[in-house]
């Protein structure tokens, strides 16, 4: 009875408060009920493609045992449940840390947030004609089904992959990565990191992602490439060893590309960004503009 007479008290002065707001502060009431409703609605949808999912849920039976708890005065479950309360958050930041990495990591990739904070160019940037060799022997491997994972480091260093595979420090060329992911050879297991023009490491492990709506068909060269690109900035190509596609990864997104042309576009707008092929193209249209002068 108590508990009634509560919930309408509290229902009557939250309807006085809102009566007596202004129209500006009606306004500011409901923007904020709109962007508090937009940022539940993005993070239950991040969670939904991770492990924090059946958490979540778990955490919905809990807070309604808890509830019916509290209504019937179970004075004992409700000192155990809040005694547990301290470690059960400090458990999950262990347990998730991983997760809530990526999602401030892809919080941090946004448009939005990029333009106010642009990034600041950490590592050397591969050249064009570094990438063209890539290219080529992306495709020149997918037509002998030859498998291979390219990894191109960007602003967010690798050097825990790095660690786990051996040093090269070879040029890039087309010759040298086929040869890497020649089979049977002792470097062909793994992943190639690229740095800058150098390809620094060979046989490198990259962590699998643990996204839960990927694909069966893919298969474990494809998810580690997911799973690299969920927990930094880089830019990945993979070769099926069972198809001879050639795919692109990037931002926990795998493209499939028809030609050594589409793959080229593509890279080069991810390391060098759309103004330069914008740029490329205007220079272009002046040069055929003065043909016809």
């Amino acid at each position: 009875m108590y508990l009634e007479i509560n919930i309408i008290e509290n229902m009557r002065n939250a309807i006085n408060v809102f009566t007596t707001l202004s129209f500006f502060e009606w306004i500011s009431a409901i923007i904020e009920i709109l962007i508090i409703a937009f940022i539940i609605f993005k993070v239950l949808m991040w969670l939904k493609n991770t492990r924090a999912w059946a958490l979540l849920r778990g955490l919905i039976v809990i807070s309604i045992f808890a509830l019916l708890a509290y209504i019937f005065n179970f004075k004992v479950i409700l000192f155990i449940l809040q005694s547990l309360s301290y470690i059960a958050i400090l458990a999950i930041i262990i347990v998730f840390q991983d997760d809530m990495r990526s999602g401030l990591e892809h919080l941090g990739r946004q448009k939005v947030f990029s333009k106010l904070l642009p990034d600041i160019k950490l590592t050397k940037v591969i050249s064009k004609e570094s990438l063209q060799e890539i290219v080529e022997a992306a495709f020149s491997m997918g037509k002998v089904r030859t498998g291979a994972l390219i990894v191109i480091e960007q602003n967010v260093t690798l050097e825990e992959c790095e660690r786990t595979g051996i040093i090269v420090n070879g040029e890039i060329s087309r010759q040298l990565l086929i040869n890497i992911f020649e089979k049977n050879t002792p470097l062909h297991d793994g992943a190639v990191l690229i740095v800058g023009d150098v390809v620094k490491a060979a046989t490198c492990y990259l962590p699998l992602s643990h996204n839960h709506s990927i694909s069966k068909d893919l298969g474990t060269r494809h998810r580690a490439a997911l799973g690299i690109s969920e927990v930094s900035d880089s830019i990945t190509i993979v070769v099926s060893e069972e198809t001879g596609n050639v795919s692109i990864c990037h931002t926990g997104k795998l493209n499939i590309m028809k030609d050594e042309r589409e793959l080229q576009k593509e890279l080069m707008d991810l390391v060098y960004g759309h103004d330069e092929n914008k740029t490329e193209d205007k220079n272009v249209l002046n040069t055929m503009k003065g043909w016809f002068k």
